[in-house]
């Protein structure tokens, strides 16, 4: 991924690190020679040496050229960040846009989700650590070698002491992962908490009830609780890596007096112990970065298996191998047999046995009470789930056999949860149709048949308007003006079934008038599915489907399903007694 982020960068970064592996040996072996050659000409009181300034640039120019490589180093990995950070990022973006809405619809899919979002792009680090783990590599072994040449015993040193440090490190990552991925749900409740006491959507609401002590109270008992098990984790951390930690101080200095004793003996030069110490001191430090380099590798490696987990789920949708398009025009319509639905994970089904049609031409309306099935059944129109028992035809063929971006080309749909885009005005109605939406005149249409043209021509700057308050100059609407927006987008494309699922639920009872005559001329001769509570909007439809609990128990016009006095007669004159 990274490659694929920039192969340029990448292979300069590798490059340079790779080049300032080999200077640290480098600026020890030139100082070994300088030194000797001092204390040569001083204990035989004769000239400097010839060769000893040479040496003395050539010290300079390396300690110069390793700042210079050093500043590339972490020019080329901070650009190679950012572009990575993006890459994974467009990358997320694009694999959730393949997903089924039964993904976003999961609690579980939404904690991995969370944790590939969060925890890998927090650790965008471990692009420079793993270059920086191979980079300390290549110099412990180009120093490694170098020191073995005057004692194996001091590699053997330098294992046995590091060894349980990189065991204690990783395994303490192990566990500081596993609490990590445990708390997920309750983090993410924490953060939903956090938001709710501090956000423009909810302060209305949280002052008028007084809940914010309440919001208060629950995230404080939720922090604590992960604080409590966090702190113990933390101790036996600290306790244990204090521990460990003395191993490679003995090594060091039992290391640094085998080093001295050889030199006063005469074994060894004072370049040799200079060098010799030197390398020590590197090779200790190199080690130390390996191992703990592959410790929070270890660790980052357990995240980013979190963003490789989210890549590997794939669609639940049933793909047929050569999906047909949708046809245009419909000729016969839809027709549910015996279709049954259970959401996933939940084993009570919400629709059981339902059939019916939805003829050309057509509007049929559903009401029912919360729950019975309203919405589900508009889901499954639009393919955002599949039946788990019976069939969904269109012109005869079973739906799945279908491209579903190509048919759900063919719906437009305004459901009552309708997103509020924090864009301009003509953006928020253009995303209808994506392709179109530099395409003003259509645009302006849509917004004349949805009655949103009043609310935007009263804005400021009219369609180029930034809407929501999440931007600087935005303008936020009412309710039913979100609707007429919202009712604008469904409108963009020339669709073949309209689905509208609450649209009149913010709109008073002259705009509802409004915009159901609006509608019943737009829909004219195509085919229409309209759920609402009201009769006075649902009387409209060529047939009503009344559900209840999951089933279809009573299908009509409205005047039949008057004088039937059943289920929906009942509702009816419930519902006109109101306003009496």
């Amino acid at each position: 991924m990274v490659w694929e982020t920039s192969p340029a960068l990448a292979s300069a970064s590798l490059g340079l690190r790779l080049l300032a592996s080999f200077q640290p040996v480098a600026m020890l072996w030139v100082a070994k020679l300088i030194i000797d050659r001092v204390v040569t000409a001083v204990v035989s009181k004769s000239a400097a040496p010839e060769d000893l300034w040479p040496l003395v640039g050539l010290e300079v120019g390396l300690a110069i050229g390793g700042d210079l490589v050093l500043r590339a180093v972490n020019l080329c990995e901070s650009l190679l960040g950012d572009r990575f950070a993006n890459h994974v990022s467009l990358r997320l973006m694009r694999h959730a846009g393949k997903l089924d809405l039964a993904h976003f619809e999961d609690p579980v899919f939404y904690d991995k989700l969370e944790r590939a979002r969060k925890q890998t792009t927090s650790r965008l680090s471990m692009l420079t650590q793993l270059a920086g783990l191979a980079q300390s590599g290549i110099t412990l072994l180009s120093v490694s070698l170098a020191v073995a040449t005057f004692s194996g015993w001091f590699l053997v040193l330098l294992a046995a002491a590091l060894l349980p440090v990189f065991w204690g490190e990783t395994r303490f990552a192990m566990l500081a992962y596993s609490l990590l991925y445990r708390w997920t749900p309750e983090r993410r409740e924490l953060d939903y908490l956090r938001m709710l006491g501090a956000s423009l959507n909810t302060a209305k609401e949280v002052k008028i009830f007084g809940i914010g002590d309440f919001l208060l109270d629950r995230s404080q008992t939720l922090f604590e609780r992960f604080f409590t098990e966090n702190r113990r984790l933390v101790i036996r951390k600290a306790i244990t890596g204090s521990l460990l930690n003395l191993l490679p101080t003995c090594g060091y200095y039992g290391a640094y007096a085998y080093i001295l004793y050889r030199t006063i003996g005469g074994d060894l030069s004072v370049g040799d112990l200079t060098f010799l110490s030197g390398a020590f001191v590197r090779s200790r430090g190199s080690m130390e970065n390996v191992f703990a380099g592959l410790s929070n590798v270890s660790e980052q490696a357990l995240y980013i298996q979190d963003l490789f987990d989210f890549f590997a789920t794939e669609s639940r949708l049933e793909n047929r191998p050569h999906p047909i398009p949708a046809p245009r025009p419909i000729r016969d319509g839809f027709e549910f047999r015996g279709v049954s639905f259970a959401y996933p994970g939940r084993p009570r089904p919400v629709l059981n046995d339902v059939s019916f049609r939805l003829e050309t031409g057509q509007k049929i309306a559903l009401i029912g009470e919360n729950g019975a099935g309203k919405t589900t059944i508009v889901k499954l129109l639009a393919r955002l789930y599949d039946p788990t028992g019976g069939q969904i035809l269109l012109d005869g063929v079973d739906l799945r056999d279908y491209s579903a971006p190509d048919l759900r080309r063919e719906i437009g749909v305004i459901f009552q949860d309708y997103v509020r885009f924090d864009m301009v005005a003509r953006e928020n109605i253009g995303l209808g149709l994506v392709d179109r939406i530099e395409d003003e005149a259509r645009i302006r249409e849509a917004a004349g048949k949805s009655l949103a043209d009043a609310v935007i021509d009263g804005l400021p700057n009219g369609y180029d308007q930034m809407l929501g308050r999440r931007f600087s100059g935005g303008s936020d609407l009412s309710a039913g003006q979100w609707q007429k927006i919202a009712l604008g987008r469904a409108y963009m494309r020339d669709a073949q079934l309209v689905i509208l699922d609450e649209p009149t639920a913010s709109l008073d009872a002259r705009a509802e008038f409004e915009v159901f005559e609006r509608f019943a001329e737009l829909t004219r001769g195509k085919m229409a599915v309209l759920i609402s509570h009201r009769f006075s909007t649902v009387r409209m439809a060529d047939r009503i489907l009344v559900l209840e609990n999951g089933r279809i128990v009573e299908q009509g016009a409205h005047g039949e399903l008057v004088r039937l006095g059943g289920r929906y007669a009942e509702l009816f004159a419930l519902q006109a007694a109101g306003y009496r």
